[in-house]
């Protein structure tokens, strides 16, 4: 009985490459729900447009978090979802991986150096109507697994951010797209208002798309 022949040289280079583009590695792991750019320009056309209000009575403990579900914290999610290679220990703890910020191309390998950013900060939607949310409500924002709102960056890009909005600060340009299309995602969803400088900058970056 014959030997199968082995395939050409070509073909296995072809149907590697294949294997590549269709399993992707979970470094570049991104958040659920991010919209096509098409979508998020409507969104962004339906958003209430009105100054900021101030930060009267703002804290971050008006947003509870890192809430436990399912024995991880939101934090330790967000990490075995962005990173790659995670290991964790005991109580779902994270005790290595590499993770590849988007916002400034940093590869951390180090969970000690990885910020678990809000897309839209806290203090961001504090001033765009989330004051006068409940409690509860809060936590589930500060908390959304569900929607692009949460995203493991360095924690250098992330204290560069602070509670900005992108006409103020925006990640490196090669994640405009992206960013502005979760950003709008995030506020859409939550009804939150975009002041004039804020929505501006927004269609901007949606333009790079």
């Amino acid at each position: 009985m014959r030997s199968p022949r082995p395939l050409p040289t070509t073909l296995v280079a072809v149907l590697a490459a294949l294997v590549t583009l269709l399993v992707p590695g979970p470094a570049h792991a991104a958040p659920p729900g991010i919209p096509d750019a098409a979508t998020a320009r409507t969104q962004l056309a339906a958003l209430t447009v009105a100054p900021e209000a101030g930060m009267s009575g703002y804290s971050r403990d008006k947003f509870p978090h890192w809430i436990t579900r399912g024995g991880c914290t939101t934090r330790q999610t967000v990490l075995k979802r962005d990173g790659s290679d995670v290991t964790t220990g005991a109580n779902c703890r994270v005790e290595s991986g590499t993770w590849v910020s988007p916002y400034d191309g940093a590869t951390l390998t180090s969970p000690s150096k990885v910020d678990i950013d809000h897309i839209v900060p806290l203090a961001e939607s504090w001033r765009s109507g989330a004051a006068e949310w409940t409690t509860p409500r809060r936590q589930d924002f500060a908390n959304d697994l569900d929607h692009p709102q949460l995203l493991a960056a360095s924690a250098s890009s992330n204290r560069s951010k602070g509670d900005q909005d992108p006409a103020d600060w925006q990640p490196t340009a090669d994640f405009h797209c992206a960013y502005a299309r979760m950003w709008v995602s995030v506020k859409h969803t939550w009804e939150l208002a975009v002041d004039e400088d804020e929505k501006a900058a927004l269609d901007e970056m949606l333009g790079t798309c």
